[in-house]
């Protein structure tokens, strides 16, 4: 495979393809939902929740982490993770922005 050249595309269109690539995985959207049904941060085991390995569940949250949608504290033995407020916000900005482009557009094509 070649390599990326992200470096040819702005800031904002890198950080909208990692968003989408994050959220193109079902597991990692099972992660956030669980995480606002229970309004609150996990600690425990998210392998009964999801019904994936821990190692797996430790990789998506991993990245999601890595994007800034959730944040983990160290307690005790375990970490603890939760939705990142300034996170999910700046990720609906982003989507927001880029889903209406096509506001206001005529578009008149094929």
């Amino acid at each position: 495979m070649g390599v990326s050249k992200t470096d040819i595309f702005s800031d904002q269109q890198n950080e909208l393809a990692k968003l989408a690539k994050a959220l193109g995985h079902p597991a990692r959207i099972a992660i956030l939902q669980h995480l606002f049904k229970i309004k609150s941060c996990v600690c425990g085991d998210l392998v009964n929740e999801i019904g994936l390995a821990q190692a797996t569940i430790s990789q998506h949250l991993r990245e999601l982490k890595q994007l800034g949608l959730i944040s983990g504290t160290v307690e005790g033995t375990s970490v603890c993770y939760c939705i990142s407020p300034a996170g999910w916000q700046s990720m609906k900005k982003l989507l927001f922005d880029f889903l209406n482009l096509d506001m206001g557009i005529n578009i008149n094509c094929c």
